[in-house]
């Protein structure tokens, strides 16, 4: 949570997360131990949300959560790619070779670059599978030999 906004509760939340629905009426967050249920929110016209939780009553008790963190259980989503699970994982091309071992996911604008060890970076957005210790990748011709330069 950032800080209130107006006199009913109502608080700006900054995202650390792609998935919106994290503060989707009825989602539940963890902060300074205890649970928080989302009774609403919305998007402003600059990206930035606001949320309304069941616990705060008004600007006064919002006040207390200027900046805290909140957390939120993990998301049961076979498709999502989580950072931990791919470092330390081969890194395979559509055609099966072997381009190294993931050691590092870096954050990009457009998309987060999978690093292996072998200097190779690849765009996140390429990732076919990532599953059994093994990122598959479909990458277009040429990508690997521009990290040969």
């Amino acid at each position: 949570m950032r800080r209130p906004h107006g006199l009913k509760g109502d608080i700006f939340v900054q995202l650390t997360t792609d998935r919106r629905e994290r503060v989707d009426a009825g989602a539940e967050l963890f902060a300074r131990g205890q649970m928080l249920s989302v009774v609403s929110s919305r998007v402003l016209g600059n990206g930035r949300i606001i949320a309304r939780f069941e616990q705060i009553a008004d600007r006064t008790d919002a006040e207390k959560w200027t900046n805290v963190e909140l957390f939120a259980a993990p998301i049961d989503d076979p498709s999502a790619l989580w950072v931990h699970e791919l470092i330390g994982q081969r890194v395979v091309d559509q055609d099966g070779i072997d381009r190294g071992v993931c050691t590092a996911v870096l954050e990009n604008p457009a998309a987060e670059i999978i690093e292996t060890d072998t200097g190779a970076l690849v765009p996140a957005n390429f990732v076919v599978t990532a599953a059994d210790g093994t990122i598959t990748v479909d990458v277009p011709d040429g990508l690997f030999e521009l990290n040969d330069d």
